[in-house]
C-alpha cells in the first residue's frame, strides 16, 4: 500500500528559554536539502510497505521541517499526523540523566555515590569478584554498572510494580562484567535511576520529569502511560507476521517505564531536542534552565568508551571510521571527517526511533516509525549527510579571543628576521629554548623569500582560546604559520609552526 504523501513545512516560535541564543543556521540553505531527505524517507516507506512515519528537523531553536506518512492507526484508519503520539523507547533514557543531574546541582546527590545510599538492596549485591568497588550513579548512566544487555528482555518490563522491581533487586543481580571496567547497554541501570529519582525527590520520577523538565520546555503532548493519550492521537505499533502488519500490545507504564516508555509527537520532541542544542556554544549569556547549560554539555560527554568501528560505512558506501562513546543517557559518535554527533535510538515492540544533534552545526533529526524496530538510526544517518552535503552546510566558527589575535599581531611583526624578540614579553620562557634563534630566522628567511613581497595577512583560524593558525599571503606563495600559547596570564606563545602553505 502507497500512502499520500503530506509535507509541512514549519517555522515554530520557540519558548522563552530557547530564544536566548540562536545558533544562527542559514534555514534557506538548509531548505535546499529537505526534498532528498524527504525522498529517502518516503522511498524507505514504499520499499517496506511501512505502517507509518513522522520525521523532523530542528535548527535555530525551532522545527524547521516536519514530514509525516501513512497510518498511526491502521484499524482505525488514523493518518499520521503532526499531533500523533508515539512510543519513543529508548529515547527516554537521557530525561533520567537531565533528573539526576538536576538533584546533583542542587546539592541532594552526588554521581559517584555508591547507588546502595538510594537502593539499599544493592548493599549485600554479589559481585563477579570481591575486589569490586559498588556501583556508582554515574556508571548507572552510562551503562558501565557491570549488568547485562537486557535486550529484548527489559522491553517487556516496563509495567512492573515497584514493589516487583524491588524484589527482584533484593533477589540478586546477574552480572557480565566487573562494575566500572567496560561498557554495556543495560535498561536495568536507568530503572534504578529512576528509583534513585524517586527516593532522592520524594516524587516518582514519572511526576518529577512531568514538573521540572516536559512542563519547563512545553512538552505538553508527551505521556507516560499509553492510556492517558487520547485515542485520536496514538499511535499503534506494528510488526510484520504471516505477510501482514499485526498490532502490538503496549506496555503499561511502571517502574521501568523511565528505560524506555515514554510517548510524545515530533513537535514536543523538537523541543527538547532545541534545549539540548542550546548548550552550544558556550558562552556569557543568561541561563534559564531547566538544567544548566554546563551540565547539558556534561551530558553530552562521551563518559564511557562504547567501541570503535574502523570499517564503518556511510550509507552512500563510503568508508569512515567513526568511534563512539555513551554520555549520560545519550550516545555519542565522532567520525573521519570530525563530525560530532549526540542523541539515542529507540526499539520496542511496534516501534523503532531515533534522535540526533550534531552540536557543532547546530541541527539535529528526529524520526519515529510505528514498525518494530524499524531502521530509524540508518534512516536519520542518511539523511544528516545527505543534508549536510547537499547544501554545504559548514559547522560553526570558533571565535578568536583577544590574546590570540594580539599574539598573531605580534608574532607577525618580528617575522621573517626576529629582531629583538628574544627580548619581547610575548614569548613564553621555554621558546627560545625549545626554538633555536638562528634556525629560526634561516627557516623564515627561506619561506618569505620563496613568497616573495607579503600581500596581506589573513584572518585567525582558532581551534581553541589559546591555539589557531593564519596565512601570510604573498605574492608568489602562501605561508601558513601555527602557534599555540601558554596556560600563563597573560598567555603567551610555546609553540610554533610555519610552513609554505599546499
Amino acid at each position: 500500500m502507497f500512502y499520500q504523501i503530506r509535507i509541512l513545512l514549519i517555522f515554530v516560535c520557540a519558548l522563552p528559554l530557547m530564544a536566548a541564543y540562536s545558533q544562527n543556521t542559514d534555514l534557506t540553505k538548509l531548505s535546499d536539502g529537505f526534498a532528498e531527505v524527504d525522498k529517502l524517507f518516503t522511498e524507505f516507506a514504499a520499499k517496506s510497505n511501512n505502517p507509518g512515519f513522522v520525521y523532523g528537523i530542528v535548527a535555530n531553536g525551532k522545527l524547521v521541517h516536519l514530514k509525516f506518512s501513512g497510518m498511526a492507526n491502521r484499524e482505525k484508519k488514523s493518518a499520521v499526523n503532526p499531533e500523533s503520539v508515539f512510543r519513543i523507547a529508548s529515547m527516554s533514557k537521557s530525561f533520567a540523566g537531565v533528573a539526576i543531574l538536576q538533584l546533583r546541582d542542587q546539592g541532594r546527590l552526588q554521581l559517584d555515590e555508591p547507588a546502595h545510599l538510594y537502593i539499599p538492596e544493592l548493599v549485600n549485591t554479589n559481585y563477579l569478584t570481591t575486589d569490586a568497588s559498588p556501583i556508582t550513579i554515574r556508571q548507572l548512566m552510562t551503562h558501565a554498572a557491570g549488568f547485562p544487555e537486557d535486550n529484548p528482555w527489559g522491553d517487556r518490563q516496563l509495567g512492573i510494580s515497584d514493589e516487583e522491581m524491588h524484589a527482584m533487586f533484593k533477589k540478586g543481580i546477574s552480572y557480565s562484567t566487573v562494575p566500572g571496567t567496560a561498557y554495556e547497554y543495560s535498561n536495568m541501570g536507568f530503572a534504578m535511576l529512576g528509583a534513585i529519582i524517586k527516593k532522592v525527590s520524594g516524587m516518582s520520577y514519572q511526576e518529577y520529569i512531568q514538573q521540572y523538565i516536559w512542563k519547563p520546555i512545553g512538552m505538553f503532548h508527551t505521556y507516560w502511560e499509553y492510556a492517558d493519550v487520547p485515542d485520536s492521537t496514538l499511535a499503534i505499533g506494528y510488526r510484520w507476521i504471516n505477510d501482514d502488519w499485526v498490532a502490538q500490545p503496549l506496555e503499561h507504564d511502571g517502574a521501568y517505564g523511565i528505560m524506555g516508555g515514554i510517548l510524545t509527537t515530533a513537535e514536543d520532541f523538537a523541543r527538547y531536542m532545541s534545549f539540548m542544542l542550546g548548550a552550544w556554544p558556550a558562552r556569557n549569556e543568561p541561563d534559564n534552565g531547566p538544567l544548566k547549560r554546563s551540565s547539558l554539555r556534561e551530558m553530552q560527554h562521551p563518559w564511557n568508551f562504547a567501541g570503535l568501528n574502523p570499517g564503518y560505512k556511510y550509507p552512500d558506501g563510503r568508508t569512515c571510521p567513526i568511534s563512539s562513546g555513551y554520555g549520560y543517557g545519550l550516545r555519542w559518535s565522532s567520525d573521519c571527517d570530525g563530525r560530532v554527533t549526540v542523541g539515542h535510538s529507540g526499539g520496542l515492540p511496534g516501534f523503532g526511533s531515533n534522535w540526533a544533534i550534531l552540536p557543532d552545526y547546530g541541527i539535529g533529526i528526529v524520526s519515529f516509525i510505528n514498525q518494530t524496530y524499524a531502521p530509524a538510526s540508518r534512516l536519520n544517518t542518511e539523511a544528516i549527510d545527505l543534508l549536510i552535503k547537499k547544501t554545504g552546510l559548514q559547522p560553526r566558527n570558533i571565535q578568536p579571543s583577544p590574546i590570540l589575535i594580539q599574539r598573531q599581531k605580534e608574532l607577525t611583526a618580528f617575522l621573517p628576521d626576529w629582531k629583538n624578540a628574544e627580548k619581547s614579553e610575548s614569548f613564553a620562557e621555554n621558546f627560545f629554548l625549545d626554538y633555536l634563534i638562528d634556525s629560526l630566522r634561516k627557516e623564515s628567511a627561506e619561506l618569505f623569500r620563496k613568497a616573495g613581497k607579503i600581500i596581506r595577512t589573513g584572518e585567525m583560524k582558532p581551534e581553541n582560546n589559546l591555539r589557531g593558525t593564519f596565512i601570510l599571503y604573498g605574492e608568489k606563495a602562501n605561508i601558513r604559520i601555527y602557534f599555540t600559547l601558554s596556560p600563563e596570564t597573560p598567555a603567551k606563545i610555546q609553540e610554533f609552526r610555519i610552513r609554505m602553505e599546499k
